[in-house]
C-alpha cells in the first residue's frame, strides 16, 4: 500500500444490476449504499479481496473505473462500515464517496466487465493492465 493517492477507484456493481452504456447521469444506487449514505469503492490494491469477499458467487461483475481527480473532493478514507475518518489512503482504509450518492458519466472513465470462472483469479490476471492504483 502507498501514501500518494490512487490515479483511480473502482466500483463493483453485481451482475443483478446490469450497467448498460452510454452511462446515465446518475446509476442506481445500490441497497448498501444507501444505507450507508456513501457509494463504497474499492483502491486497485483492494479490489482482488473485495471480489473474492462480497462478490464470490457473482458470475460475472461490472467494474467502474473512477479517475481520482473526478471525486477526490467528495472521497473520506475509513473502515468498510465508515467510522474511521483520515485524509490519505492507509492499509484497512477504503475510499467512500460522500457526494449525495451520485455516480454516473461524469464520474466514470471506463467500464469492465470480469467473468467469476472458478474464482476470480483469471478475471484479475487479464484485467492487470487496466487495474491501476
Amino acid at each position: 500500500m502507498t501514501d500518494s493517492p490512487p490515479f483511480f477507484t473502482y466500483k463493483l456493481i453485481p451482475s443483478t444490476s446490469p450497467v448498460r452504456e452510454p452511462l446515465p447521469d446518475r446509476l442506481p444506487v445500490s441497497e448498501l449504499d444507501n444505507q450507508s449514505g456513501f457509494i463504497h469503492l474499492s483502491t486497485a490494491f483492494q479490489v482482488p479481496n473485495t471480489l473474492k469477499l462480497f462478490f464470490k458467487d457473482e458470475p460475472l461483475v461490472y467494474v467502474l473505473r473512477i479517475p481520482y481527480d473526478n471525486v477526490q473532493k467528495y472521497i473520506k478514507w475509513e473502515n468498510p462500515e465508515g467510522t474511521v475518518c483520515g485524509s490519505r489512503p492507509k492499509e484497512g482504509l477504503f475510499p467512500h464517496l460522500y457526494n449525495g450518492l451520485k455516480l454516473g458519466k461524469d464520474e466514470v472513465e471506463s467500464i469492465a466487465i470480469w467473468t467469476n470462472e472458478d474464482g476470480w483469479d483469471k478475471a484479475l490476471m487479464q484485467a492487470k493492465p487496466w487495474l491501476l492504483y
